[in-house]
């Protein structure tokens, strides 16, 4: 498949899309859609953004499989003669290798490179597997190597497009400050804060060191004007507002003010609406 092919369909709904309801694993019963194959048939795929796995992680999961094996299958594309790519799943065949399983179970698919890339974003992003900046690479890997454009990643993996967009950005942040988002010792917040810094580097060990918190980072963070003198809006607030609209299906508008906190609201056309905006907040 080229960038330039039809586009793959279905991938923004998930893993579920490829795999179908029928390989949901329940306990004690082995899914119709499902085979097992030798743990040595498998390999990790070329596209896994996956690029850190946590070793505390991964001996509570290698734990658990070693005493319930594998109950989610892992997605594979077939390479050749006893040899297959894992699409999604990768932490569990690691696990099962931890746990000296010599089967595990797999769903079989033929895919595309564009495609396999895609359901890999898609199951990492979905279970909140990947760091920030992993996500952004597969993201603008998706660009680059298939030709997609911000809105069809959005449309692709479920997201919106100024989430797409905003987390691209932190690409732009410096390696150092990159290495940092990796390890785990700053977080989405601070990285998107960072990116508007006049030194992202310098503000970054400021907060590690606890001489700075992320507000006051924002504070010291300038503000770039639009013609006619007004402050531009934060990205990260209009990201938000997009994703609480597209959850509830109504408009909503987040008025931030720094630390006297802010305003959300929410508007509604029928009563009806209303009902519903009440029954979901009751359920919190």
């Amino acid at each position: 498949m080229t960038p330039k092919e039809e586009r793959p369909r279905g991938l923004g709904r998930g893993l579920s899309a490829l795999i179908g309801d029928e390989a949901a694993p329940t306990r004690g019963e082995t899914p119709k859609a499902t085979r097992t194959l030798p743990v040595a048939f498998l390999k990790p795929g070329k596209f896994q953004p996956r690029k850190n796995f946590a070793d505390d992680a991964l001996n509570d999961l290698a734990a658990s499989v070693k005493e319930k094996g594998v109950l989610t299958p892992i997605l594979v594309r077939p390479l050749g003669a006893d040899s297959y790519e894992i699409v999604a799943g990768e932490r569990r065949w690691r696990a099962a290798q931890m746990a000296k399983l010599h089967d595990v179970p797999v769903v079989v698919r033929e895919l595309a490179d564009a495609e396999a890339l895609e359901i890999a974003i898609i199951e990492n992003v979905q279970r909140a597997d990947l760091n920030v900046i992993e996500e952004a690479m597969a993201y603008q890997e998706l660009i680059d190597q298939f030709g997609r454009t911000q809105e069809q990643v959005a449309q692709d993996v479920g997201k919106s497009r100024p989430h797409v967009a905003n987390t691209i950005r932190l690409l732009r942040l410096p390696e150092s400050v990159k290495a940092l988002i990796r390890e785990g010792k700053l977080t989405a917040g601070h990285a998107r804060t960072l990116l508007s810094a006049p030194d992202p580097e310098a503000a970054a060990w400021d907060i590690l060191s606890g001489k700075m918190t992320v507000r006051q980072a924002e504070q010291r963070t300038p503000k770039k004007a639009k013609p006619g003198g007004k402050p531009a809006r934060d990205p990260n607030i209009t990201d938000l507002e997009t994703s609480i609209s597209n959850q509830l299906g109504l408009k909503v508008q987040i008025t931030h003010k720094g630390d006297k906190g802010g305003d959300v609201r929410i508007s509604y056309a029928t009563l009806e609406q209303l009902d519903e905006i009440t029954r979901r907040l009751s359920r919190r």
